[in-house]
């Protein structure tokens, strides 16, 4: 990519102002049209904008001479990192749906179109046995049925979802609050680079940017924005998961919530999500059940809002119970005995495939390859 295009160099040095979040900067976008508009107008003439007053104003027009994009971009280029505008072909088409879309995203490893099929796994960093186990089941689960795992990073759940893809060899995305050459937390910064050969780690913050409070309920809108559901497994009553699982719902995205004890403060928040309408998870197949007919339409989209690809690769059992149903059709217990498989994994893969639109149920027990 170029790293000394101006627009894109305008584009990042309206992006680190002070003061210039997403909304902000989507009304200067929209009222000047470009960026490097935006930098060459006056203070009056940005004062017209809604929300810029001339604290905001004065930045923006110093931003030229006091913001150090040179040395971001620098960092970014030795680092091998990409730099994305909406106008990127491969800028994620889901973002583009949202209100807000990021002006900039930093992506350190891949971004691919199979990426369009994800999933977003949060919850609490405090969390639990139970929390941990069933926040790595579904991530390995989903990664096995072809999903891409989307999350924080944070402590607790976030790092467990990762991990369960990775444990998986499935793909995975962490969106972080810092830029991504300043993982947080520090300790997952080994995460970070297993991650970035499996996925990628991408932030709308300069690369060298550190956490700041503020940005963590902004990242929170891409982690649901990426992905087709976001999961929530353990959160308390105040917690960043439910504001994921808020910006789910508003961009029109599945809820899901997996149910706790009573007693758990930190189960609190899913009890109440599934209380007031989230998807309830108890196993793999909750999910892919509710998300089976929108992976489906996102393969059939036209290429400009293209969520994945028409094929994605199988695994070793999802290749063996496909290879087991006979093209004129195959009975549950005829597929079961010829891939010699579990009936219950046999099930499970049927349904996954069928997600993916290979194969079609004609009755309750009998299947036919498309």
């Amino acid at each position: 990519m170029d790293y000394d295009d101006p627009q894109l160099r305008d584009r990042l040095t309206l992006s680190m102002v002070q003061g210039v979040g997403p909304l902000a900067m989507q009304r200067l976008l929209t009222h000047f049209s470009s960026a490097t508009t935006v930098l060459a107008a006056s203070m009056g003439e940005l004062q017209y904008v809604p929300g810029v007053g001339p604290t905001l104003a004065k930045r923006i027009t110093m931003a030229r001479t006091e913001i150090d994009v040179d040395t971001q971009l620098r960092l970014a280029a030795e680092h091998h990192i990409a730099i994305l505008t909406p106008a990127s072909a491969n800028y994620p088409h889901l973002l583009l749906e949202l209100p807000d879309p990021p002006a900039v995203l930093f992506v350190k490893g891949e971004l691919k179109d199979i990426d369009g099929l994800a999933v977003a796994i949060v919850g609490t960093r405090h969390a639990s046995r139970y929390g941990l186990q069933q926040a790595e089941s579904l991530a390995s689960g989903l990664a096995r049925a072809g999903f891409t795992v989307v999350s924080g990073m944070a402590r607790g759940i976030d790092t467990a979802a990762h991990r369960g893809a990775l444990a998986a060899g499935g793909r995975t995305i962490a969106v972080l609050a810092s830029g991504v050459l300043a993982p947080y937390p520090p300790e997952n910064a080994g995460l970070a680079d297993q991650i970035a050969l499996q996925g990628c780690v991408l932030s709308e913050a300069a690369p060298t940017m550190p956490p700041i409070s503020g940005m963590f309920p902004q990242r929170n809108r891409i982690i649901s924005g990426l992905t087709l559901g976001t999961i929530v497994v353990e959160a308390a009553d105040r917690s960043g998961a439910l504001i994921t699982a808020r910006h789910a719902g508003e961009q029109n995205r599945q809820v899901f919530a997996v149910p706790g004890q009573v007693d758990n403060a930190n189960a609190k928040g899913t009890n109440r999500l599934i209380r007031d309408g989230a998807k309830l998870v108890t196993c793999l197949e909750d999910v892919l059940e509710e998300l089976g007919p929108l992976a489906q339409e996102a393969r059939r989209d036209d290429g400009t809002t293209i969520r994945a690809p028409a094929e994605l690769s199988l695994n070793e059992i999802e290749t063996q119970v496909l290879q087991a149903i006979d093209p004129q059709g195959s009975l549950i217990d005829e597929i079961t005995n010829t891939a010699n498989l579990p009936v219950q994994r046999v099930l499970a893969t049927v349904s996954v495939l069928e997600m993916r639109g290979l194969i079609r149920k004609v009755s309750s027990n009998r299947v036919v390859r498309l």
